[in-house]
């Protein structure tokens, strides 16, 4: 792939409902198959009707194209998606640091299943504060709370 350049943008709901709640569809199927295509068809209505309208979030493009986008609630990281195909790029450290210059230290969680997400944010610093053995919605899969400081 070449090396094009990837430019950070706000999130227009008009234009990038539909292609960021793909990217994320498709993401979280390779990224969480221990949750089952069910429950992720069940979470896309929740994405596109709840957390990204409700969410301060910046998407990130190649040629003009969404191939990611972080979502943030406050300092929070709600999600940190990349197209399948555009992972490996630099895109989702580009879009971390992006969030890290506006927040100034950042939080998340992840599926601690999600054992190359996990090792993604270990690389770029965050360290972890604690782990539970559920997820929001009480199901056994445990999650693991990370932060970065600027």
């Amino acid at each position: 792939m070449k090396n094009v350049e990837i430019t950070i943008r706000a999130y227009e709901a008009s234009t990038d409902l539909e292609t960021l709640s793909a990217i994320w569809f498709a993401a979280s199927l390779l990224a969480h198959p221990f949750i089952g295509e069910e429950r992720l068809r069940e979470q896309r209505v929740l994405i596109e009707t709840k957390y990204l309208p409700e969410a301060e979030t910046f998407v990130a493009c190649r040629a003009g194209e969404p191939v990611g986008f972080v979502s943030l609630l406050d300092n929070f990281i709600g999600g940190l998606f990349v197209a399948p195909g555009q992972q490996g790029h630099g895109i989702g450290r580009t879009l971390v640091a992006h969030a890290l210059k506006l927040k100034g230290e950042l939080l998340l969680e992840v599926y601690t299943g999600n054992v190359q997400a996990l090792r993604f944010y270990e690389a770029l610093g965050f360290e972890e504060l604690s782990r539970r053995a559920q997820d929001d919605e009480g199901l056994p899969f445990e999650n693991a709370q990370l932060r970065l400081k600027a």
